[in-house]
């Protein structure tokens, strides 16, 4: 794989580390929770990257006849299961072939046998749940600093360190 081709690995780590650098280098609080926020959206993607599987489509499964044909598929997917086997122990000059046979065999077989390649939904739907904690944390967090705001006049924390210094 070219550099190129893991463009959405780089954003994620270009933005994790922004990021995490707002989040600790900033003594503004507002800003903080920007830093937090850009975090976790970096953290999002990287789980959405990880669900996406190439060629794959949604988990919607249909009915395909009558069962004499589910057990001729199985007949025609365990002879290319076999096949798979075959091409994944003739490759053997390295692992990164070997791999690229095993892959290629396989695609061969999911196509010939009439099956598809499935994309898993789990770590998509637990995003969802994370970004809907998110904005509630956010939420959260501009109302404390509101409330912040109002008792010490200032939303700088190193200004804030010193009133209760100072107190």
């Amino acid at each position: 794989m070219t550099a190129f081709g893991l463009f959405n690995y780089w954003a994620v780590i270009v933005l994790m580390m922004v990021g995490f650098y707002t989040l600790i280098a900033r003594d503004n609080l507002v800003k903080k929770l920007i830093g937090l926020n850009i975090f976790q959206t970096a953290v999002i993607m990287m789980y959405v990257s990880f669900g996406r599987i190439s060629g794959g489509t949604a988990p919607i499964l249909f009915s395909h006849g009558d069962e004499g044909d589910h057990a001729a598929e199985g007949d025609h997917a365990a002879d290319a299961a076999d096949h798979a086997v075959e091409a994944v122990s003739a490759a053997g000059e390295s692992l990164s072939s070997a791999g690229q046979a095993a892959y290629a065999a396989t695609q061969e077989a999911v196509h010939a046998a009439g099956f598809e390649a499935y994309s898993n939904p789990v770590p998509h739907v637990l995003m969802l749940t994370a970004i809907v904690v998110g904005v509630a944390t956010l939420a959260l967090g501009l109302s404390l600093v509101i409330r912040i705001n109002e008792a010490y006049g200032t939303i700088e924390e190193d200004e804030i360190n010193r009133m209760d210094l100072e107190s």
